[in-house]
């Protein structure tokens, strides 16, 4: 009698948890399928477009000047020279210093277009959650090796309806 009530202590927690129920989604599938995303993505693309649009003129520039100190370097004399080579490493610089700035304003755009969507993920995932008494919901997006499709529940159609709603 003890052996069967140590055993049924034993598989007590194992049958609790088999009782558990785990969810699972694919986050990159539901963002991408967004309105709000697709908006977000294409301001920032644009943005992005205007940014590659401003260094390409200033490394054009900047190459132009080089190629005419370099033709015309062995006939000036040294006051020019020093001149130019002092221009050459300014416009450097400054070209340098904007692909530094433009990288900060892309991540700093990047997040203000995307956190409340994140945000807005989050509270549906969260709502689904709630609502289907989930313990986990894993994105199976974010590198997890395996789930099994059988003891977990895709809760991805119900993750897009709790978007909808959230509207």
């Amino acid at each position: 009698m003890k052996k069967l009530i140590l055993m049924l202590m034993m598989f007590a927690p194992l049958a609790t948890f088999a009782q558990q129920k785990f969810g699972h989604l694919n986050v990159q599938e539901v963002v991408q399928s967004l309105p709000e995303f697709i908006k977000a993505q294409g301001e920032v693309e644009s943005q992005a477009k205007i940014y590659d649009s401003e260094l390409k003129q200033m490394a054009d520039e900047l190459q132009r000047k080089s190629d005419e100190y370099q033709k015309a370097a062995s006939t000036m004399p040294d006051a020019k020279k020093k001149e130019t080579e002092t221009e050459l490493q300014t416009l450097y610089q400054k070209y340098q210093q904007a692909q530094q700035d433009d990288a900060a304003a892309m991540q700093k755009l990047q997040q203000e277009k995307l956190a409340p969507i994140q945000t807005k993920l989050q509270n549906a995932i969260k709502n689904v959650g709630d609502r289907g008494k989930y313990v986990y919901i894993m994105d199976i997006g974010a590198g997890i090796p395996y789930v099994s499709t059988t003891l977990s529940t895709d809760v991805t159609a119900e993750v897009k309806a709790e978007l909808a709603k959230l509207k």
